[in-house]
């Protein structure tokens, strides 16, 4: 049996601090949600002020990220009416979201080992954060 190597609560934990880090420093109040290798939720938070609507939004990147193995907003162009995978986004029981914030989180080898997905503020925000977040996974000492 193959073993795969996931995402740690201690792990996702860090991860979503340094979300809401740069979530406060760029006053983007935030929806951030850990999922393991499997897309199953391991850890999320709602910083205060951030939209409800957001916390299935975070966490539905999040999965999309880890399921597809890339970054939400890549798999964009491609579901659009004209794209090779139109009509995806209704695919997994509607959990799929193709929009900015879902990105996959590797360990220091490369290895997918969960993803990160952020929701509650523009595109662009939800991209920065979830990269910073992503970022601060490959930091930590193995």
């Amino acid at each position: 049996m193959r073993d795969l190597k996931t995402i740690t609560l201690d792990d996702a934990r860090r991860v979503i601090a340094a979300a809401e880090h740069r979530a406060e420093a760029i006053g983007s109040p935030s929806n951030v949600a850990v999922v393991d290798v499997g897309g199953s939720l391991v850890a999320h938070i709602r910083m205060d002020d951030a939209q409800l609507g957001s916390i299935e939004h975070s966490i539905d990147k999040a999965f999309t990220s880890a399921f597809y193995r890339a970054a939400t907003v890549d798999l964009a162009p491609d579901t659009r009416p004209d794209g090779q995978f139109w009509g995806m986004a209704l695919s997994n029981h509607g959990r799929v979201l193709v929009f900015a914030g879902g990105v996959p989180l590797t360990d220091r080898d490369g290895t997918i080992v969960g993803a990160v997905g952020v929701s509650g503020g523009t595109q662009h925000q939800d991209a920065t954060v979830a990269d910073a977040a992503a970022s601060a996974l490959r930091t930590i000492d193995a």
